[in-house]
């Protein structure tokens, strides 16, 4: 197979180096490494140090730069994408490919994520390689199970039933995109399985650089489910309780917010968007009039 490695990035120069370095101790070599950015700053001293990486540029918003990579990945079978602070254990690549390989019938492969630092304060590059030397993972590494969708952290796409059906990720979820990988994932996964495996580990530092303003990704947390559910990828049942429980936990952690975290700005987009709700006129990109 030939298998490309996707990194969509943005403001996060000095860590993508570091994510970059990882990726040349993966056991099975990338056929291509695609690293799409916005502006020069985004890559600052990496064109020099990765003379084999290929950079693009394309306009800001996770979509279009993910899709920009695939648009140049035409002649791959498949396209890993990893955030450009995710730290992949060096066989993560070998494994995704033998599960390709030995199941062709899936379609979407998600990794186990070891620690995630988007559900805390995040993780520095030196805590995320201490998580990485001390996993010994001694299973079977082809292990897998069904899930529900990729996580965008770590996720790869097969081309040909991506091509076959016109898949895109969904450039009306602007900037950050939330639940960009629940859609673009959960289309694919209606031509084939959707699997996690077990045996490709990694770590997503979850950095806060480069995060949307705050009362942007709670109008989202609100808008973006409810936009997916109407478009087909995410079930009612899932959705509504998803837009619920966030501006829940906005409300109730708003009383002692954390301090890497703007509960007050996420419960304002929150409620922002149960008014445009109210009003019918929600849509994801009205974060873009913020």
């Amino acid at each position: 197979m030939r298998l490309a490695i996707g990194i969509a990035t943005r403001g996060r120069a000095a860590i993508l180096g570091e994510v970059l370095a990882e990726l040349l101790r993966q056991s099975r070599a990338p056929d291509r490494v695609l690293v799409c950015h916005v502006t020069e700053d985004d890559i600052a001293g990496l064109r020099e140090r990765f003379l084999r990486v290929e950079f693009l540029a394309s306009p800001a918003g996770l979509p279009r730069q993910r899709n920009a990579i695939l648009d140049a990945a035409t002649d791959c079978d498949a396209v890993l994408f990893l955030d450009d602070d995710f730290l992949p254990a060096p066989d993560y690549l070998l494994v995704t490919e033998r599960v390709l390989q030995a199941q062709p019938g899936c379609v979407v492969t998600t990794g186990t994520v070891l620690a995630d630092g988007a559900k805390g304060p995040g993780l520095s590059v030196a805590e995320g390689r201490a998580v990485l030397a001390a996993d010994h993972y001694e299973d079977d590494p082809l292990a897998v199970t069904p899930h529900f969708n990729g996580y965008g952290c770590n996720m790869a796409f097969r081309m040909a039933p991506l091509r076959a059906h016109g898949i895109r990720v969904d450039e009306a979820l602007p900037l950050y995109a939330w639940y960009e990988d629940i859609d673009v994932t959960r289309a694919l996964g209606r031509h084939g399985s959707i699997l996690r495996l077990a045996g490709a580990r990694g770590v997503h530092l979850g950095a806060k650089s480069g995060r949307v303003a705050g009362d942007r990704l709670g109008y989202s947390q609100v808008a973006n489910p409810i936009y997916l559910a109407r478009k087909g990828t995410f079930p009612w049942s899932h959705a509504i309780p998803s837009a619920a429980r966030h501006l829940a936990m906005n409300a109730l952690r708003s009383l002692v917010p954390e301090p890497h975290v703007d509960r007050f700005g996420r419960l304002r987009g929150n409620l922002r968007a149960v008014a445009d709700l109210l009003r019918g006129r929600a849509h994801p990109n009205r974060i873009l009039d913020f």
